[in-house]
């Protein structure tokens, strides 16, 4: 089977799964946080040299303060996790976007995690 040299995924959807089954919206969020996770694992052992992950938009900051808290918690959580497995398998992580809505912590682990892959 031929693999494609770069795949691009859109998160979308998650809080409206999480509402058809009853749950609340943050839980979707934490299920497609663990999804993307198993996402770039899968795409690295497959020989994938290029994810791109569109993760945030900007309309997300419109949604109520309690789920873009959450959210960016998750986010907090997932570069932590991401670190590690950029450091575990020699792979470089690249943030693209507009980041300064972002919080200054959040802005730094992101240099951070770009700077040490």
């Amino acid at each position: 089977m031929k693999i494609p040299a770069h795949i691009a995924i859109i998160l979308d959807g998650n809080g409206r799964w999480a509402k058809a089954k009853g749950m609340p919206r943050n839980y979707g969020h934490a299920q497609g946080s663990k999804n993307v996770e198993r996402i770039c694992e899968e795409a690295y052992r497959m020989g994938v040299k290029y994810l791109t992950v569109y993760a945030f938009s900007t309309e997300n900051w419109n949604r109520p303060k309690d789920e873009v808290d959450a959210l960016m918690k998750l986010l907090r959580n997932y570069m932590k996790t991401c670190l590690k497995t950029a450091a575990k398998n020699d792979m470089k992580v690249r943030v693209i976007g507009d980041k300064t809505g972002l919080d200054e912590d959040i802005r730094n682990r992101i240099a951070e995690l770009e700077e040490a892959t």
